[in-house]
């Protein structure tokens, strides 16, 4: 990658060439060639009627974990299909030690739907704190990364947020369900009913959504649920690039990022002055 290459195991963990490789090997041989070639026994639902895995992110995980693993030895995994077999991986999150986080295919439902809005995510987990983060679109053929400390750099260089503007200009990507931020979810419907929301993305891939505020497409992102596998890597990039994010019960942070779920909406923005007028106009504080 251009700007983040380095020695094969500089600071004792592997290069960021050396996690493109493998990222660009799974999606070369594995991801790629199934995309809209998949038959109907390749498909099947898991929690919800739209929550899809193909054989595509089974054999995917499958290969990142070995090769990632390998490149790192002493290492574990956790992978969003093998968690949902055994939750109880996540525990490995609370242990001192390197773990890999791995969502082979994050936008299934995408990428069985033959939409080419979807990515393969890796993140580095060193003694909790996330340290490692990489993104890569297959269809595209680019990968996006960011070291804790080192900055967040693409393909052609480093990355940068947009400039924060007035909230109604703002482009926001707004993972807000009724049933999980009821009240958030109400606000949003009242906004754009005055006039007063800016443009919306829906990409139904975590990764789009991180990558378009790395490009400059989006201003903001709210989620509702951190799933480690979707969250980890791009909560990284956006500090790296020097954006910020906190739970919207909070305060806006910068800094090391120890993957946790709760039930409150996540934002995430370009600076701290903007955090807080998207915050308090989307609570009504």
């Amino acid at each position: 990658m251009t700007g983040q290459g380095g020695s094969r195991r500089a600071g004792g963990l592997p290069d960021f060439d050396t996690v493109d490789d493998i990222l660009r090997e799974a999606a070369r041989n594995i991801v790629l060639p199934q995309f809209r070639n998949l038959a109907s026994g390749d498909v099947r639902t898991k929690s919800s009627p739209n929550d899809f895995v193909t054989v595509a992110d089974e054999q995917c995980e499958i290969f990142l974990r070995d090769a990632l693993t390998g490149a790192l030895p002493g290492s574990s995994t956790i992978g969003e299909e093998a968690a949902a077999a055994d939750p109880t991986v996540l525990e490995r999150l609370d242990r001192p030690g390197d773990v890999w986080i791995i969502d082979p295919i994050d936008g299934t439902y995408n990428y069985a739907h033959d939409n080419p809005r979807f990515a393969t995510i890796v993140a580095l987990v060193r003694d909790g704190v996330v340290v490692r983060g990489y993104i890569h679109l297959p269809v595209r053929g680019e990968t996006y990364a960011a070291g804790l400390g080192q900055g967040a750099h693409g393909d052609t260089g480093a990355l940068a947020l947009p400039a924060p503007a007035a909230f109604g200009a703002m482009t926001g990507s707004l993972y807000v369900g009724k049933s999980r931020a009821p009240a958030m979810f109400e606000r949003i419907k009242a906004l754009r009913d005055r006039g007063r929301l800016g443009p919306r993305r829906f990409a139904r891939c975590a990764a789009w959504e991180y990558i378009a505020m790395l490009t400059g497409r989006a201003h903001y992102a709210i989620f509702t649920r951190l799933l480690p596998w979707d969250h980890a890597a791009g909560i990284l990039m956006i500090a790296e690039a020097g954006g910020c994010y906190g739970f919207v019960d909070g305060a806006p942070r910068t800094g090391p990022w120890r993957p946790v779920d709760r039930d409150v909406p996540f934002l995430l923005a370009p600076d701290a002055a903007s955090w807080r007028q998207i915050r308090d106009t989307l609570t009504e504080r």
